[in-house]
């Protein structure tokens, strides 16, 4: 490693960073990305809000404006350039495989964990009462089928939903790939040149702020003012940290993937436990409770040097030397 790598590598920037922040093209992109979502949205604000059968249609559309966003700037302004837009998006090669695949398993399992330490803060500091019966589940679950329908036992449902996540992780990462090919695949690298930190923490804020069309209807916390966008910027803030990391420590887009749609996957745990409404505000893993989880996570990474450890962008695969051949012999053979 030459001595600017290692003063790169100290500074918590990875080798190869290029040198400056190409604005018009992040400017361009966060404009295209909230000007999208916001059109994908305008049938819920003209009609009846997030209550509106279409909501189920347009929100995973949404999802997917990051990633429209990311490929008309990536071929309209060549960033990144041709040949290397797979490497660049993280997309491909999966290099180095072990560490790829181990970052792909933790971002797919971790998310969860989280979540549930989310739920142990929050009763903790009682922003949720328990229900360990699981009434207000239950009540829910009986309002939503015929009367005098027959349904297995509360418990049995909840443990098969909370079973059922690692699988609902993945049918999640379907829609999450939308948003990740933006805010992790294109966004993050394309603010690396500021170094690793604010990279990370403005496009943490970018990717919360582009949620206004929804928070604004009450999706999530149940603030249709600037305090649910606020309670959200500071939520993707910290939760963007954490995929950032996985984008910045594998080189690959996949590992933040797969821990999104974990996370959508895994985010309602606890709404089962809670004996009445529940404030997400305060509650949720974008919430108060999982701002100190998703804290202390970062701060534990940060402790331990994670952050410094960032391998180029898929590195190419090294060619092996060349043995050179041993000199011929200079003694000729005699008739």
């Amino acid at each position: 490693m030459s001595a600017q790598e290692r003063s790169a590598s100290d500074a918590g920037e990875a080798p190869g960073v290029p040198g400056r922040v190409r604005w018009g093209a992040v400017i361009l992109y966060t404009v295209l990305a909230c000007a999208l979502a916001w059109l994908v949205c305008l049938p819920l604000w003209i009609g009846d809000g997030l209550v509106a059968p279409l909501a189920a249609v347009l929100l995973p559309a949404m999802m997917l404006t990051p990633m429209l966003a990311a490929l008309v700037v990536t071929f309209a302004l060549r960033t990144p350039a041709p040949g290397m837009r797979l490497r660049g998006l993280g997309l491909w090669p999966l290099r180095p495989a072990k560490r790829v695949v181990g970052m792909i398993v933790l971002g797919w399992l971790a998310p969860p964990v989280i979540v549930v330490l989310t739920v142990v803060v929050a009763v903790a500091l009682g922003f949720v009462h328990p229900d360990w019966a699981f009434t207000a589940f239950a009540a829910e679950l009986a309002a939503k089928v015929p009367p005098g329908t027959a349904l297995p036992p509360t418990s049995v449902i909840v443990l098969a939903q909370v079973a059922t996540i690692p699988l609902a992780a993945i049918l999640n990462a379907v829609f999450a790939f939308g948003e990740e090919l933006g805010w992790r695949g294109w966004l993050l690298p394309a603010l690396r040149p500021l170094g690793t930190w604010p990279a990370l923490l403005l496009s943490g804020a970018i990717w919360g702020f582009w949620h206004t069309p929804v928070i604004l209807l009450g999706y999530n916390f149940g603030r249709m003012d600037a305090t649910g966008v606020l309670l959200m910027i500071v939520g993707c803030v910290g939760w963007g940290v954490l995929f950032g990391w996985l984008r910045l420590r594998s080189g690959s887009v996949w590992p933040a993937v797969l821990a999104h749609g974990a996370l959508n996957a895994a985010a309602g745990l606890v709404v089962l436990l809670g004996a009445t409404q529940t404030d997400l505000a305060l509650a949720g893993p974008l919430g108060v409770s999982g701002w100190i989880v998703c804290g202390l996570v970062i701060v534990v990474l940060a402790l331990t040097r994670q952050f410094r450890a960032q391998p180029p962008l898929a590195p190419p695969r090294p060619r092996p030397v060349a043995t050179p051949a041993p000199p011929a012999s200079s003694a000729s053979s005699s008739a």
